[in-house]
């Protein structure tokens, strides 16, 4: 469109549009460098946000490799008598989010640290376990370790395949909970849930379309709750494997909550009852 002087007139559609064009590209280079970030990393677990790095600070298994801190958050550390396990490089927030997806909320720290070492089927404590199959969401995983961790959940147990890495999102979503309960990782759910059984593990399996309620059946401890995932539900090999199924019997007409609601609801009702 040309104005009075014969020259281009960029309209509101436009410039609309080129932001629009702009900010696209911006959020694609991020996530490439991000992805970039992750493969060089390797083994390496990254660590982001106030609560996940600091809980890391104070849990001696955690063995942080680099610390990346701006100076408001270094300023933040000192007034709140928080020593780092190493001396942080300062870099600028944008350095930070350059790392990072563009929705990550870094806070001004971001830690790579190695993996927190994974306790075997046969060391866990005889308490409450909770399994998960095939929950493949790290913001319901970060959320569910969080309520683990409130809980006093000895550990959870998920698979090596179809479930996130405890790392990045995870770690921020369970601000905090990664470092306080153990991650069991195993190759077989069936074969683990005949572990936790010969253990002396009730197994109770989570299932909607299940004919007991949760909050009507004898729990007793060492038990296991199971999980699955969300739309699906538990695979079918999973739920024959458990001792017993049972469902969230809930008054309103939505019948089914998202997982991480439902672990907290099951983890409430099983600590009442086994207390």
């Amino acid at each position: 469109m040309l104005n009075c002087f014969g020259l281009a007139r960029v309209t509101k559609a436009g410039m609309r549009e080129k932001r629009w064009q702009r900010k696209t590209r911006e959020g694609r280079e991020r996530k490439a460098r991000h992805e970039q970030f992750r493969a060089a990393a390797g083994d390496t677990v990254v660590l982001y946000g106030w609560h996940t790095v600091t809980a890391a600070f104070k849990n001696p298994a955690r063995r942080i490799r680099k610390l990346y801190a701006t100076e408001n958050a270094l300023r933040r550390l000192a007034e709140e008598k928080i020593t780092p396990p190493l001396p942080p490089e300062v870099v600028r927030p944008d350095a930070l989010a350059a790392r990072l997806t563009p929705d990550a909320v870094h806070q001004g720290l971001l830690a790579e640290a190695d993996p927190l070492p994974a306790p075997a089927i046969e060391d866990l404590p005889k308490g409450i376990v909770l399994v998960l199959d095939q929950i493949t969401d790290p913001h319901n995983v970060g959320a569910i370790l969080r309520t683990a961790a409130a809980f006093g959940v000895v550990a959870i147990v998920t698979t090596a395949r179809h479930s996130p890495d405890a790392t990045g999102v995870l770690a921020k979503s369970a601000s905090g909970a990664l470092e306080l309960t153990p991650i069991v990782i195993v190759q077989n759910l069936a074969r683990a849930l005949a572990a936790l059984k010969e253990r002396g593990f009730l197994v109770v399996g989570l299932d909607s379309g299940a004919a007991d309620d949760l909050a009507a059946i004898a729990l007793t401890r060492p038990l296991a709750l199971v999980l699955g995932a969300e739309g699906k539900g538990l695979r079918q090999l999973t739920g024959a494997t458990c001792d017993r199924l049972a469902r969230l019997d809930l008054p309103g007409a939505i019948k089914s909550l998202n997982v991480s609601n439902a672990a907290a609801l099951a983890l409430y009702i099983a600590a009442r009852a086994t207390a």
